[in-house]
């Protein structure tokens, strides 16, 4: 059977990016403390204690999924904030474009009795129009409980992201992502994957997914109605910017206020919503001749 590399919580991201690069998966073990599990656990519970399962085969019919965890855990927004993994994605994904965003958050819980889910590559989700030499995601599940091959470990496939996008694996190419809470799986958009099979009688397996994504590209998870303005102007702007409340490049992204009869939020970035007046750096605006190059690629 297949294995997943496992780092310890010391490495480097250069280690890091370098299995990232060869398998497009890998495990940190031990990343977070146990405390930092207890408060997720905490902010979660209410949610995952209401049955409210999966509706298809994909979804899972044993598999509970809560979404909006920014709006919903403050301790998913540090999660979310991780200084290694965001330098991780910031890395990674940087040959293919001038930033990053949180893409998707999602606590999935796999009840006992669950079957394995399709494998499959998350940089479907923009309908395969994508070139394939553009890696699209960098992401993190955190195991808040054990994960087992036997409660529904994350199947991987190691070295996928290399294959012809038609080849299926053999039953030992897959690799089981078994790891203690408190650990992370890394994994790019280009890997096959899938949630594991859990054969326990009353073992529930519960993660925390939180997927990077390149800022030019739509969210998976709308993040501006999973946390809306009334809601974001409550959180730091680190975490407001990464989850879309912020320009990507030179303007995307950039809103002007319907209500402001001054003109004074005319195409300005997002981050002046929380702010009682512009301040947007027009210094630092490139040459018009760059943004034409850049358009021709």
């Amino acid at each position: 059977m297949a294995s997943l590399k496992h780092l310890n919580s010391k490495a480097s991201v250069d280690e890091i990016l370098s299995v990232l690069h060869d398998d497009a998966g890998l495990i940190i073990d031990n990343l977070i403390d146990q405390d930092q599990v207890e408060r997720i656990s905490a902010d979660l519970n209410p949610y995952l204690k209401i049955d409210a399962f999966g509706r298809d085969e994909f979804t899972g019919f044993k598999t509970k999924r809560v979404g909006a965890l920014i709006a919903r855990s403050e301790a998913c927004q540090e999660l979310a904030l991780h200084n290694k993994i965001n330098e991780v994605s910031k890395q990674y994904l940087e040959p293919h474009g001038d930033g990053y965003q949180l893409h998707f958050t999602s606590a999935v819980c796999i009840g006992p009795g669950e079957s394995k889910q399709i494998l499959h590559r998350d940089r479907g989700i923009w309908g395969g129009y994508l070139p394939r030499k553009v890696e699209p995601l960098m992401s993190t599940i955190w195991a808040i409980t054990e994960f087992t091959k036997a409660n529904g470990a994350t199947q991987i496939v190691p070295g996928s992201h290399k294959w012809d996008k038609d080849r299926i694996p053999k039953e030992d190419e897959i690799a089981y992502a078994e790891m203690k809470a408190g650990s992370v799986l890394l994994y790019t958009g280009t890997v096959l994957h899938g949630g594991g099979k859990n054969e326990t009688l009353n073992d529930s397996r519960t993660g925390v997914f939180l997927h990077y994504a390149l800022n030019w590209l739509r969210q998976e998870e709308n993040q501006y109605l999973s946390c809306p303005p009334d809601i974001a102007k409550n959180l730091s702007p680190e975490i407001r910017s990464l989850i879309g409340y912020s320009k990507g490049g030179y303007v995307l992204g950039f809103y002007s206020d319907p209500h402001d009869k001054s003109a004074s939020f005319e195409s300005v970035s997002p981050e002046n919503m929380f702010k009682d007046h512009v301040q947007d750096d027009f210094s630092s605006l490139p040459d018009p001749t760059e943004l034409v190059s850049k358009s021709n690629k």
